[in-house]
């Protein structure tokens, strides 16, 4: 069955009620919930950059057991090369052997040459890696403060939170989704969060602009939706002065703000 547009606009006040009480809740944690995400974020950060750390430390200490092995070799060539010189018979290859000697022992020079920039290297890196993770130490201990702080906060709303989201949950089930859509996208462009308003004392309780009494009347026949010309809120309803000084006042006075 079709809804009456007085029935759907109770539908969006509702709903625009549990969203008021529940961005009350979430102004209560103010930024602790995204200081924990930033330095989560920013311990995960360090986290990776020691990673990266740690592979380039692995490649070179790879390379430098590589320098270490062809050492090894060219010690062994050295080795064998004298050996044979011992059993040269003219100067023509006593002088080629010297060489393949000298060459061996300029690649030692070299390996011993870049085994040594290699570990300075390594070991520059691994005070890099200390200084991140005493960074990543501090950033922790404070996680762990606002973490606490923030459980804290939470727990002390969690019941009501936890039974404004299942209502919530309901309500837009009410809705039609073309309004929803409508409604989520105003919610999302106002300042305050109020997407559906009553005008309080002459004034869009959005945005606070005069509404004229001839727009007052249409909102209170409640034939059509109507928005404030101003902010684009949905003005669900009129709050007469004498009402609210007879009758409790209805929930909806707590979005009349900024």
């Amino acid at each position: 069955m079709e809804k009456t547009v007085a029935e759907k606009l109770e539908a969006l006040l509702t709903l625009q009620e549990i969203d008021s009480q529940l961005d009350e809740i979430y102004k209560m944690r103010g930024d602790l919930p995204r200081e924990v995400q930033d330095l989560e974020d920013e311990i995960e950060g360090y986290k990776t950059r020691i990673s990266r750390f740690e592979a380039m430390i692995k490649e070179w200490e790879a390379e430098i057991k590589e320098l270490k092995q062809t050492k090894k070799e060219c010690e062994l060539r050295i080795e064998k090369y004298k050996n044979q010189q011992m059993n040269i018979r003219n100067n023509r290859e006593y002088e080629a052997i010297s060489r393949e000697i000298e060459s061996e022992e300029l690649e030692i020079v070299l390996c011993d040459k870049k085994i040594k920039e290699l570990s300075e290297k390594i070991k520059t890196k691994k005070e890099e890696i200390a200084e991140v993770q005493k960074i990543i130490d501090e950033r922790s201990i404070d996680l762990e403060n606002k973490r606490q702080e923030l459980e804290q906060i939470m727990s002390e709303s969690e019941e009501e939170e936890k039974n404004l989201k299942k209502n919530r949950e309901k309500q837009i089930k009410q809705i039609e989704e073309r309004l929803y859509t409508a409604y989520e996208k105003l919610r999302k462009n106002a300042g305050n969060g109020l997407a559906v308003v009553v005008v309080t004392r002459d004034a869009c309780g959005g945005c606070f602009n005069q509404v004229p009494p001839q727009r007052q009347l249409e909102i209170k026949e409640k034939k059509k939706i109507i928005v404030c010309e101003h902010c684009g809120r949905i003005l669900a309803d009129v709050e007469e002065a004498e009402d609210t000084e007879a009758k409790p006042k209805r929930k909806t006075r707590r979005l009349n703000k900024q």
